[in-house]
């Protein structure tokens, strides 16, 4: 009920729209959706996720949400929690997630906070080359009110290049505020 008012709000109250496709046919993937800004992007998420009928998408989220009082909430919406720290190492947490089930998406925000960030965190590389599985991105754009489903992404060898033609994706996309946006200034 909650994702649904939050779909009817987004798209019919407030105009958004969706463009391109998702590859419902593909079992696994890492889905990247951005720019991250605000915690309005959240809220957006799951409109898009009811809005699309993704409810085989699932999301990550710091551990400290999934507590006691919180933690089925989240649970309820797809979450699954991940201690961030490197001494247990998320990448493979998540890495074993692909490997234990047969149809599995994950959506992650590329900079890893609401914040403006000058170097991506690059978990969500690591884990669709681990996993192997391709990284569909996803773009909100606040100042044109759509959600652009990108074609899926196939990691290579070169990081750098893979990483960069990320940015350019994103960077067209104007985050809820816009001075955190992805920019061409993000070292990859």
């Amino acid at each position: 009920m909650f994702q649904q008012f939050l779909a009817w709000w987004f798209f019919t109250v407030r105009g958004w729209r969706t463009e391109g496709n998702f590859p419902y046919t593909l079992k696994q993937s890492v889905i990247i959706a951005g720019p991250h800004t605000h915690g309005v992007d959240f809220f957006l998420g799951l409109a898009v996720r009811q809005q699309m009928h993704f409810k085989f998408v699932h999301f990550l989220g710091k551990k400290e949400l999934f507590n006691p009082i919180t933690g089925w909430f989240f649970r309820l919406l797809g979450g699954h929690p991940v201690d961030r720290s490197k001494k247990n190492n998320m990448v493979e947490q998540v890495v074993d997630l692909y490997r234990k089930n047969e149809r599995f998406h994950i959506a992650i925000s590329p900079e890893g906070t609401r914040t403006k960030v000058l170097k991506f965190k690059t978990g969500f590389y690591h884990i669709a080359k681990n996993a192997g599985v391709p990284i569909l991105m996803v773009g909100f754009d606040f100042g044109k009110r759509r959600v652009v489903f990108a074609d899926p992404f196939y990691t290579s060898n070169d990081e750098s290049a893979d990483l960069r033609s990320i940015v350019n994706f994103f960077k067209e996309f104007e985050g809820y505020v816009p001075e955190y946006g992805i920019t061409d200034d993000i070292v990859c």
